[in-house]
């Protein structure tokens, strides 16, 4: 967990990142491509975090320096208030804490302290007594309403993963450490620093997400599948053409038996799991559409019940009757 280690400033001071590539044989030279990737990724991930904070700022890069090879990042925003000063320190506080914590740790819980640690620097508890105080308890809560959005945002992960990722690929590279400066590139809060064994802890393993599953989603049957094989159906689902795996071998049956039929404008009721995946930048992909069930089919708008359908309803209003009673039970208790 990032740990706001202050040696001699103010956070509301912070203008600058530090991002330095430590190198094999105390080298300062890296290949121009992976330096270029590495930076683009950790570009993203700064982007994405002010874009969810709701400020614009301004990065300019200054002249590499030796020692590794260390890279500035000078942050700026287009307003100049005491509130924004704040503002901009906080953004630059998350950027580090966002960057340096694994996808093992749990990132609200990171960002929350860091929030907190920020509006108790000595500098701001002095602004809330220039008749800012209701302005920054306002700003605070604020941030840590976005707090749940920047941590589970997908772009975010994925940007920190190939970063770590891109940077593992290269085996020059030893570790890599993050600071925080202020104008004149000194040092406010302690260097925080990856070994390279560690890498591996920031990259995603899968680019699965979890599936969204609706109990009971209506699809307009548009090209049913009549014959056996691993052929796909096609239907209309929230006003848009999907193509979908019929997992119920029951319905299946029923269709090729010619025991249900479909005519135009026919749907089903089912329980339908949406598959999903993030890209190489984070964007959500859907990846397929699977039937699990069909609980209903409807002839000439007239709900009929499949017998899946109507054993899954059974068996959820036994399971509720059986809470219903355990419910009882402890209120006689």
């Amino acid at each position: 967990m990032l740990l706001l280690l202050f040696n001699h400033s103010s956070l509301l001071e912070a203008k600058t990142l530090q991002l330095h590539y430590w190198l094999k044989d105390e080298s300062h030279s890296m290949d121009a491509f992976v330096h270029n990737k590495c930076d683009t990724e950790f570009l993203g991930v700064i982007n994405e975090i002010a874009t969810i904070i709701g400020v614009e700022i301004s990065i300019e890069t200054q002249p590499l320096e030796d020692g590794g090879l260390i890279r500035w990042f000078k942050f700026e925003l287009n307003e100049k208030s005491k509130k924004d000063a704040i503002i901009l320190a906080i953004v630059i506080a998350i950027i580090t804490g966002v960057i340096t914590t694994p996808v093992t740790t749990v990132l609200s819980e990171v960002i929350k302290e860091i929030i907190e640690r920020v509006f108790e620097d000595p500098e701001i508890k002095k602004l809330e007594k220039e008749k800012l105080k209701l302005e920054i308890e306002n700003l605070k809560k604020d941030l840590q309403l976005k707090n749940l959005e920047i941590s589970e945002n997908n772009k975010i992960k994925k940007r920190r993963s190939n970063f770590y990722e891109k940077a593992e690929n290269y085996q020059k590279i030893e570790k890599i450490s993050f600071a925080i400066a202020d104008e004149q590139n000194q040092i406010i809060i302690k260097e925080h620093t990856i070994e390279r064994y560690q890498f591996q802890n920031f990259i995603i393993l899968s680019d699965d997400l979890n599936s969204i599953e609706n109990e009971n989603a209506i699809i307009e049957i548009i090209s049913p599948v009549l014959k056996k094989g691993p052929f796909k159906w096609t239907g209309i689902y929230n006003g848009e053409s999907i193509e979908f795996r019929m997992k119920s071998n029951e319905f299946k049956t029923l269709v090729q038996t010619g025991k249900v039929e479909f005519k135009n404008g026919s749907s089903i009721d089912c329980f339908l799991e949406i598959r999903r995946k993030i890209d190489t930048e984070g964007n959500e992909k859907i990846v397929g559409y699977d039937v699990h069930r069909v609980n209903k089919y409807f002839d000439n708008d007239k709900p009929i019940e499949t017998p899946e359908g109507k054993f899954h309803r059974k068996k959820k209003e036994a399971d509720k009757s059986q809470l219903s009673l355990y419910d009882e039970y402890d209120d006689e208790k």
